[in-house]
């Protein structure tokens, strides 16, 4: 299936007019699909995968932004630290200690999202309530000292179901949670973004708080 051209503007539009990031997930799609999409003005873009998300930032324009948004393991970060724009799914102080070594190595500051775990699945990573106090408050000295990262906000994934009431709750359970910690602020920790929502749930996000949303097949169809 082609780029949906009609839907993104449509998006487009109704995220900028309540101030809300798109990233455009264009996992497992060819670089031509997300040519054509940075075409008509996107440029924040989501890879769930090191090596395609390596490959593709190879051969694309060196303006886009690159998210990465699937689980990292601490020996992957290497690979993506010269240019990767957000890390979204953080969910340990082992791999905010590697993703601060890797930034030293390229000079540079990498914004991360901690990942909070708000599904029924067991299957879904992230801190729970307790370890995020526990990271933001009595680990924060050692936070504070990884100069390389800088914690930007929140993300969550809702679970995959069709009671909308249950993804609500978990959406208005992670804004919460942003609300509760966004006045811990240091140098190295700003909490601006609260990351929830994707193609099937991104309105009930925005309701619910959301400053970003991640949608992929709404624009590039069902992934392969």
């Amino acid at each position: 299936m082609a780029i949906d051209r009609q839907a993104y503007q449509q998006i487009a539009v109704e995220l900028q007019a309540n101030g809300v990031i798109l990233v455009a997930v264009s996992k497992t799609k060819p670089a031509s699909d997300i040519l054509e999409l940075y075409s008509l003005g996107q440029r924040d873009f989501g890879e769930n995968y090191v090596q395609e998300l390596v490959d593709k930032a190879a051969q694309l324009p060196k303006d886009i932004r690159w998210h990465f948004i699937g689980h990292l393991q601490s020996n992957k970060v290497k690979y993506i630290a010269p240019f990767v724009h957000l890390i979204h799914g953080v969910d340990s102080l082992k791999l905010l200690k590697e993703i601060n070594k890797q930034a030293a190595k390229h000079n540079r500051i990498i914004d991360v999202l901690l990942q909070v775990h708000i599904a029924q699945e067991e299957t879904k990573f992230g801190f729970d309530a307790y370890e995020l106090q526990e990271l933001l408050q009595t680990q924060s000295a050692e936070l504070q000292e990884l100069s390389g990262v800088r914690v930007c906000g929140l993300m969550g994934m809702a679970s995959f179901s069709d009671n909308t009431e249950l993804v609500r709750s978990e959406f208005h359970q992670l804004r919460s949670l942003f609300e509760q910690h966004r006045s811990r602020t240091a140098d190295n920790i700003q909490l601006t973004i609260l990351s929830m929502g994707m193609s099937g749930d991104y309105k009930m996000a925005i309701e619910e708080g959301s400053t970003l949303v991640r949608i992929g097949s709404l624009l590039f169809g069902s992934r392969n």
